[in-house]
């Protein structure tokens, strides 16, 4: 009886620990992680381009899905079609404009789960001054492994389309025929890095985000080799 009275104990003790284990939170690592965008080119192709800084916190629950958040923010200045031309003028105010609007945010508001390691993530895009709701279709495997450097790792890819138009970015060009030179229609697909945060740390990039930087910076971490 005394065993068991003290086992009983020690679940007691411990159970507090297992239900916060239930909710990590994650940084995007930016430096492997991009934001792709496909849009039609003349009708008969495609251009393909990316953003190549990508920030943001996750808190995930595995448990319950639909209590995990996302806050990610692109940096517009950073997009890259491989033409430094066409990235000019992308920068321009005949497209996003980035002296006025230089970054490109996401909130979620609802998450789902839509299958094994599917979710659909429902959230406010603010892009060029406009916000409009979107869903994202995410596959996030529950996988997790520990680089070299002692972090534990995960991976999220996130796709969805939407209308250019919508976000005022309503430059227009026609050819002969009267088709648009560039598409209306764009496929965003997002492959993200995760890395886990620790609850100090978690704690510190949680309130960065919602005082949009203000928080007291933590102590710097120990240099690592380049990866």
């Amino acid at each position: 009886m005394k065993l068991n009275l003290k086992s009983a104990a020690l679940v007691l003790a411990l159970a507090p620990g297992f239900a916060m284990a239930a909710t990590t939170t994650w940084k995007i690592d930016s430096t492997h992680s991009s934001s792709n965008f496909t849009v039609k080119h003349l009708v008969v192709s495609e251009v393909n381009g990316q953003f190549g800084k990508t920030e943001g916190t996750i808190t995930l629950d595995d448990k319950d899905p639909s209590k995990s958040s996302i806050e990610a923010t692109i940096d517009a200045t950073s997009i890259d079609t491989r033409e430094p031309k066409r990235d000019a003028h992308l920068k321009s105010p005949d497209f996003f404009d980035v002296a006025k609007y230089p970054t490109i945010t996401f909130k979620s508001t609802k998450v789902a789960k839509a299958g094994k390691d599917k979710f659909k993530v429902t959230g406010d895009l603010t892009m060029h001054g406009v916000t409009k709701p979107v869903v994202l279709d995410v596959t996030a495997p529950a996988q997790t492994v520990k680089d070299p450097w002692n972090n534990v790792k995960r991976g999220a890819k996130a796709v969805t389309t939407l209308s250019r138009h919508a976000f005022d970015l309503k430059w227009d060009n026609k050819m002969q025929d009267g088709s648009a030179v560039v598409g209306d229609e764009v496929t965003v697909t997002l492959n993200l890095e995760l890395t886990q945060q620790q609850p100090e740390a978690a704690d510190a990039a949680k309130a960065t985000d919602t005082t949009k930087g203000t928080a007291k910076p933590a102590t710097p971490a120990p240099a690592t080799p380049a990866k």
